[in-house]
């Protein structure tokens, strides 16, 4: 007769990387709930170009505005800089629905999470390589999904 443990046991266990990857993706996508999402200090030489974002109030973007800042981050964090420059020179977010009054908070996002996630790798002395960061953002993109569409059946 098995013991009550033996179902535990018999569970694949997580690894601690990847359980690492799961909690910062939660931390990411609560971050991002707020609008606009924390930020330790704003360095108006390098980052002035945001602060209007900050100095009035300004409307949440629309969840497009969230996917598009997660595609321009994945791109740079993989180094595709072809790809990254040709969707901003050619203004492709327009393309894809976002309006230009967007640009400021799309480039706003990409930036908020690529320092997030060199921060990351910074802060676990690069054992979070760019590839698993891409990963978060994978996990980070499907939560603000699921916050966005809640399961079928949910009355909000």
């Amino acid at each position: 007769m098995p013991s009550r443990w033996d179902h535990l046991i018999e569970v694949k266990t997580v690894g601690v990387l990847e359980h690492l990857l799961e909690e910062v993706a939660k931390l990411v996508a609560k971050d991002l709930s707020a609008w606009p999402p924390p930020v330790q200090e704003i360095d108006l030489d390098v980052g002035g170009t945001f602060a209007p974002l900050f100095l009035e109030p300004t409307p949440r973007p629309s969840q497009a505005v969230y996917e598009e800042a997660l595609r321009l981050s994945r791109w740079e964090l993989a180094r595709e800089f072809d790809a990254y420059d040709d969707y901003m020179r050619n203004k492709r977010y327009l393309e894809r629905g976002l309006a230009p009054t967007d640009r400021l908070a799309l480039l706003f996002l990409n930036r908020w999470l690529v320092e997030q996630m060199l921060g990351l790798g910074e802060a676990t002395q690069s054992r979070v390589k760019r590839p698993m960061m891409g990963q978060i953002l994978d996990k980070v993109e499907a939560r603000l999904r699921q916050v966005q569409s809640p399961p079928s059946g949910l009355l909000l």
